[in-house]
């Protein structure tokens, strides 16, 4: 698939929102938007996929050790629901389990002061599991090519 991805990592208060490169391969923060409500947010993450030039939307969702579905994962999926109607683009559900803590062990890899670590990790958590929906889906004919 080649073509910028948004991916957004839906928080309660703020919502992370990272975008890959042009070629689908490397994802980049992107911006964090304050929850409003799902279908005030929904309208923000759809004009930005379409500002972006996105050709598809990648939602985190957090499931369990089972891959069961808990209130996160449920508020997940409504909020990939409400996207899904004000945008023509798809929207899918990629696991974000661990997204936050990977977040906060690059601030802490990257050298980030205590109080910098301790801000918010919502674009970054977004970037994380952008990076990894990337990874999963890489053209396996790029994997030929050292």
């Amino acid at each position: 698939m080649r073509g910028r991805i948004l991916a957004v990592d839906p928080g309660d208060q703020r919502i992370g929102v990272a975008i890959s490169d042009p070629s689908g391969t490397i994802a980049n923060p992107l911006t964090v938007v304050q929850h409003v409500a799902r279908k005030v947010d929904a309208g923000v993450i759809a004009q930005i996929a379409q500002e972006q030039y996105a050709i598809l939307i990648v939602i985190g969702q957090a499931v369990d050790i089972e891959g069961g579905i808990g209130p996160r994962a449920r508020k997940a999926q409504r909020m990939a629901e409400s996207i899904s109607t004000q945008t023509e683009l798809p929207v899918v559900l990629w696991d974000e389990s661990g997204s936050t803590q990977q977040a906060r062990s690059a601030r802490v890899a990257m050298g980030s002061n205590r109080k910098k670590r301790a801000g918010h990790l919502d674009e970054l958590a977004a970037t994380i599991i952008l990076q990894s929906y990337l990874d999963a889906h890489m053209d396996r004919s790029d994997n030929d090519n050292p």
